[in-house]
């Protein structure tokens, strides 16, 4: 054995993540195909046992925190607070998703060992071991483990089967084990109806109804039926375009659509007034077209007319930072209210889109934090909550660019978030920071700059249906 090779076994024994991306990028690249496909799976089985090996320390970790918590007095019913979105900010996802992989993590662990055996040695992945988890949610832990047994996915059970055929099983099994409970979870399902809407490309959104079956099937046999029927009356649109309208006439009373509701759209001067190409920014949506808002502004292609109102918000020529607007309130004013969730856009967590619930005080009121511009957050309800847990702080990192701020946890990990850049502005923050950048610090901020009285204009616009006064 030479020294290079001695030196990567004792890396690879030590554990650590950084001996293995040097081992990784130290081996080349296999030279044939089928080489390259054997070097592919052997990955994927690595990425597997990566996982397994993540919802052990994930499990640990919860385990520690309960402690550390129990022993400093907290009630029983709020034991874990936060270790959800700890997770999540390691492995770099939104704070919702770190609470579902800490739930997979304590059933793969406490009561499911065949499913982690095969996500350890690579019968499984972690979505494909996430779905038997999800279909044994409601059963107790004796049956959820029989489940686990009888299936047994570490023996090959499922070797070449598709997400539906895994899905399939893992219920029938649950059925046959506890019917009242399946029957009763599907009862209870219904009361956990929602809407939702997310970006689609091209200024496109999904408008997503979950329902029970026979409503939704009612829902979408209406649409079809109509849809049809106009066709056959001679609409020249397609059946698609047909029960898409027709679900927002029907839903909003309105042929077009917007009726007495107000939008966010945030633009330059430039390109409200002078046809320039830079993109705007959609509250709710995203990044839209510079042509696409002025149309919307025009009302170009629509047939019902609406009013048009502006607000302007003034952002500093160099950083790109809209001014400050202090208030001794406790509760934010309604205009520093618009202008932070202008700013902000989404929650300010990092790798959190949710959409803005709370207005919150980065340092607490309470402990002498302001009530300001600087000082203020647009976080979703879940995060709110999460940074109120013991070990947790936040604050505002000053200095010159968009407004950041600083997020530690209580294993003094720190993430930093910055604003997101408002249209007009560069897409690095301070110190040539991406507004996701996290975990890692940043440079000591520089004196700050003095603001020239030449701010560039971003222009609020609110549009409202004709004879819907301001806000």
């Amino acid at each position: 054995m030479d020294g290079k090779q001695g030196s990567e076994l004792d890396l690879m024994a030590g554990g650590t993540v950084a001996g293995l991306r040097l081992i990784l990028a130290g081996i080349p690249a296999p030279a044939s195909a089928a080489d390259l496909i054997d070097e592919t799976r052997a990955l994927e089985d690595l990425k597997a046992a990566l996982s397994a090996r993540q919802a052990r320390n994930a499990v640990a970790v919860d385990l520690a925190r309960r402690a550390e918590q129990a022993a400093a007095g907290m009630p029983a019913d709020k034991l874990g607070a936060g270790v959800g979105a700890e997770i999540a900010l390691a492995r770099r996802e939104s704070p919702a998703k770190g609470s579902r992989l800490l739930g997979l993590a304590k059933a793969l662990v406490t009561e499911m060992p065949h499913t982690l055996a095969a996500l350890e040695t690579g019968y499984l992945n972690e979505w494909r071991a996430t779905l038997l988890v999800r279909e044994t949610a409601g059963l107790t832990a004796t049956d959820r483990t029989a489940v686990d047994e009888e299936l047994a996915p570490d023996t090959g059970t499922f070797d070449g089967a598709g997400d539906r055929t895994i899905t399939a099983a893992a219920r029938a099994a649950a059925y046959r084990r506890d019917p009242r409970t399946v029957t009763e979870r599907a009862a209870h399902a219904a009361t956990e109806r929602y809407v939702s809407v997310r970006p689609a490309p091209d200024t496109m959104c999904y408008l997503t109804a979950l329902l029970p079956a026979p409503q939704a099937v009612a829902v979408y046999a209406a649409l079809t039926r109509h849809a049809d029927t106009a066709r056959s009356d001679g609409d020249p649109r397609s059946r698609g375009q047909l029960m898409a309208d027709t679900l927002v006439e029907r839903t909003t009373g309105t042929p077009g659509g917007i009726s007495g509701i107000g939008i966010q759209l945030v633009l330059t001067d430039r390109t409200l007034f002078q046809v320039d190409s830079e993109p705007a920014r959609l509250q709710g949506y995203g990044v839209v077209p510079a042509g696409w808002a002025r149309a919307l502004l025009t009302n170009e292609g629509n047939e019902t007319e609406i009013t048009t109102w502006i607000r302007r918000l003034y952002t500093a020529p160099a950083p790109g930072e809209l001014t400050a607007m202090d208030s001794r309130a406790r509760i934010f004013p309604a205009g520093l209210r618009r202008l932070i969730q202008a700013r902000d856009d989404t929650c300010r967590t990092p790798y959190c889109d949710a959409p803005i619930r709370h207005l919150d005080h980065i340092i607490p009121w309470h402990t002498g934090g302001p009530t300001s511009l600087d000082n203020g957050a647009g976080l979703c309800e879940h995060c709110n909550h999460t940074k109120e847990a013991p070990g947790w702080n936040a604050q505002p990192r000053p200095g010159p660019g968009r407004h950041t701020l600083q997020l530690t946890t209580p294993t003094g990990h720190t993430y930093h978030s910055t604003a997101p850049p408002l249209p007009g502005t560069s897409m690095a923050g301070p110190a040539g920071q991406l507004p996701w950048d996290a975990g890692v610090p940043t440079p000591p901020p520089g004196p700050r700059r003095s603001r020239s009285l030449r701010h560039r204009a971003r222009i609020a616009i609110s549009a409202r249906a004709a004879g819907q006064p301001a806000a």
